[in-house]
């Protein structure tokens, strides 16, 4: 079993920047490729990024891509999530997720684990 702990969402006015963090209890984090999800109020959870297992390898929605950064700290068991010129429909709550897909995966059910989540909220 591997628990994930997001933090690091709030309320921030559009433009703005926040910078999630996925703490991971798991021994093994740095064999696992890790995603963030994102699911907006009465909207299906979509997917936003992806990292590899050593974090040389990244991969966005195109609806992030410029504006988002994933990265990872294998020796903290964390990844990370720095949102930057956040606008209004990026609001949502905001899940990392495990897998151990050897490829780019971008459904729910190629990730293993799930974190309970932070809100992200963006004023306009």
């Amino acid at each position: 079993q591997v628990q994930l702990v997001e933090s690091g969402g709030g309320l921030v006015q559009a433009g703005g920047s926040l910078r999630l963090s996925c703490a991971s209890s798991a021994r093994t984090f740095s064999t696992y490729a890790m995603g963030w999800f994102r699911q907006a109020p009465g909207k299906e959870r979509k997917f936003v990024a992806h990292i590899s297992r050593t974090g040389g390898s990244t991969y966005y929605a195109d609806s992030v891509k410029g504006r988002f950064t994933v990265s990872r700290d294998n020796a903290k068991n964390t990844v990370y999530l720095q949102m930057s010129s956040l606008k209004a429909e990026d609001t949502a709550v905001y899940y990392c997720a495990v897998t151990d897909s050897d490829y780019v995966v971008v459904t729910r059910r190629d990730y293993a684990y799930w974190g309970q989540g932070t809100q992200v909220t963006v004023s306009s």
